[in-house]
C-alpha cells in the first residue's frame, strides 16, 4: 500500500513521519555531495522543513495517544541511495535524484490530504506539509533546469 492511503490515520501518521525522516537522510546526504553552495543553502531550507514535518505530524500522533517514530526505515536506503549514486556523476544528476525523492513525498501528502479521516487540525498540518513539499519540488526543478 503507498503511504497516504492507509485505512489507519496512526499508521498514516507514522509512515508519514517515517518518509519525512528518510527524506532527511536523502537531504542531508546531497548537501553533502553538491558543490553548488546556493544549492546546498535551499536544500538545507528544505531539510529543516522535512525536519518540521516529523514534529508537527509527531504532536497530532502524541494527541492519538502514540509516540511517533524516531527515525527512518528501508526507504532511506533507497532515498538515499539514489543521492548516493548521483553524487559521482554531479550537481545535476543529485537534484535530479532528490526530484525523485520529492515526488514521491508529494504523492505520499497528496494520499493524505485526500483521506476523510482526520480532524481539521491534521488536515491544515497535512495542507501545509503538502504546500511545503510542492515548493520544494518546483524549486529542484527550476534548478534542474537552470544548470
Amino acid at each position: 500500500m503507498a503511504i497516504g492511503n492507509e485505512s489507519n490515520l496512526k499508521e498514516r501518521l507514522e509512515n508519514l513521519i517515517t518518509l519525512d525522516y528518510d527524506a532527511i537522510a536523502a537531504y542531508q546526504a546531497a548537501i553533502d555531495r553538491l558543490n553548488d553552495a546556493s544549492s546546498k543553502e535551499k536544500l538545507a531550507e528544505f531539510m529543516a522543513d522535512h525536519q518540521q514535518h516529523t514534529q508537527n505530524l509527531g504532536a497530532h500522533l502524541r494527541e492519538l495517544g502514540h509516540e511517533p517514530p524516531t527515525e527512518g526505515d528501508m526507504m532511506s536506503l533507497l532515498t538515499k541511495g539514489k543521492v548516493l549514486i548521483a553524487g559521482l556523476i554531479g550537481d545535476k544528476t543529485i537534484l535530479q535524484a532528490m526530484k525523485s525523492n520529492e515526488d514521491d513525498t508529494n504523492g505520499a501528502y497528496e494520499r493524505a490530504v485526500a483521506q476523510g479521516d482526520t480532524s481539521a487540525d491534521v488536515r491544515a498540518t497535512l495542507e501545509q506539509n503538502l504546500a511545503d513539499e510542492r515548493r520544494h519540488r518546483e524549486w529542484i526543478e527550476q534548478r534542474i533546469k537552470e544548470l
